[in-house]
């Protein structure tokens, strides 16, 4: 409606074939949230997180280990599930362990939400790739390699608000 009466980017004519392009990445989308949602549920059956929860705790990791732990894991997960599973699963197993441990909440938090961005960013799942594949018109090979270096730099993000904690808490606490 913008792009055709306010902007006048494109012509009556045009919003049929946009609106079919919208329509198939938004099918491509939901086809994968929607195994993504079916593969957490069959993860949460068979008490897979619970398991990994229990693991780390008989480790017996400190604060440092249980974050690189943590990072795998979430990493490991953003390749097969979608971001909201993740977190509906992964983070009421975590948090308990992570308060044991002494870690701050708020860092912790952060430190998901922080994986999750990454875990949205590389294939096989990575919902972004798929949005920007549907809109560039690039294959998926061809977008990963073009989004490796930003990949990596998010990476150095995440070792950087893992392990300087002052980072991710240096707002909160400026605030509270």
């Amino acid at each position: 409606f913008i792009a055709v009466f306010v902007y006048k980017d494109m012509g009556l004519k045009d919003v049929p074939r946009v609106l079919l392009g919208s329509a198939n990445t938004s099918a491509m989308l939901l086809y994968i949230i929607t195994n993504a949602v079916l593969f957490s549920f069959l993860m949460t059956n068979e008490n897979i997180p619970q398991n990994m929860a229990q693991w780390i705790l008989d480790q017996g990791l400190g604060p440092i280990a249980f974050l690189l732990v943590v990072n795998v894991l979430l990493l490991m997960a953003g390749n097969i599930m979608e971001p909201s599973s993740i977190v509906l699963i992964m983070a009421p197993i975590l948090f308990p362990v992570a308060m044991k441990l002494g870690i701050d909440p708020v860092h912790f938090g952060i430190l998901i939400v922080v994986n999750m961005e990454v875990g949205m960013c590389h294939p096989p799942v990575g919902l972004y790739l798929y949005v920007a594949t549907g809109i560039t018109r690039m294959g998926i090979t061809e977008l990963t390699v073009a989004v490796l270096p930003w990949l990596l730099t998010m990476l150095g993000f995440l070792v950087l608000v893992t392990y300087v904690p002052q980072i991710s808490l240096w707002l909160p606490r400026l605030l509270f």
